[in-house]
């Protein structure tokens, strides 16, 4: 199976009533040698998709929860080889669709050749970068296509409907659907439901040749039944790096981090 296969048939073989949850964590957070052992609980316990993140020192995009997470990684000696490292061991044990995301900046560092194609080795089946919209970057959509990378493009309650329609076009494996203007971060639910409400009825009419996954201020079951009623599935970030954290001294925390993500999924844990 081919990478982009990965998402594909994911998407393919989804039942009409299931929503898939896709899960952001900050690779090497709260400590690199447990990133690989936390995806494999976080699989088992639901999750659908990884967006596993790629810390940079100037998140501009991200609320405090994730730079956070991105600074504790940094400090403990997280870089690009030590995420392909864990993508590596990863693969070795789980085929679950893994999405790297993060800056462009780290990714020019490493080189783009280089970073694709180690990205393409080691099992990435797309990439989310916040701040190369389409069209913009060239060179990175062509590398995502020569390596079987699916490109993961972003709209926005401020995205105009012909822009829609071109991030459609560009995106591969699924649109990331950004539920609310502003940098990431859990929100209040009636903040969420009422920006929601005004455009995700705009996204569905102009978004046609992918699956829409949203995303930003989902806190709970309910809201995520409730924001992705509509819609293929729904991400959390966030919420669960908040919980990680408030969890991470305990001996057991990547169990009750599994916990947490049932209840997330289906409600109960």
């Amino acid at each position: 199976m081919t990478k982009y296969g990965r998402l594909k048939n994911l998407f393919e073989n989804k039942g009409p009533e299931q929503k898939i949850m896709s899960l952001f964590i900050t690779a090497g957070y709260p400590d690199p040698g447990s990133t690989v052992e936390l995806i494999k609980e976080l699989e088992s316990s639901g999750a659908d998709i990884i967006e596993l993140g790629m810390p940079f020192s100037d998140p501009l995009a991200d609320g405090p929860t994730i730079q956070h997470a991105s600074k504790i990684a940094l400090d403990k000696g997280i870089h690009m080889d030590t995420i392909f490292d864990m993508m590596s061991e990863i693969r070795d044990q789980s085929d679950i669709p893994i999405v790297l995301m993060g800056y462009i900046n780290p990714v020019l560092q490493y080189g783009l050749d280089a970073f694709f194609l180690k990205a393409s080795k080691t099992g990435v089946d797309g990439i989310i970068l916040p701040d190369v919209p389409p069209g913009e970057f060239p060179e990175v959509e062509a590398l995502c296509a020569q390596y079987d990378i699916a490109p993961v493009f972003l709209v926005a309650p401020n995205t105009s409907e012909e822009r829609m329609r071109i991030i459609d076009k560009s995106s591969r494996g699924f649109v990331y659907c950004v539920s609310v203007t502003g940098v990431t971060g859990a929100r209040d639910r009636s903040e969420v439901s009422q920006s929601v409400s005004k455009f995700i009825d705009k996204v569905r009419n102009n978004v046609k040749n992918n699956p829409i996954l949203i995303g930003f201020g989902i806190r709970t079951h309910q809201d995520a039944m409730a924001i992705s009623r509509d819609v293929d599935g729904f991400i959390v970030g966030s919420a669960l790096i908040d919980y990680i954290r408030s969890v991470s001294d305990q001996a057991d925390w990547i169990k009750k981090t599994g916990d947490f993500v049932r209840e997330l999924k289906y409600g109960t844990s």
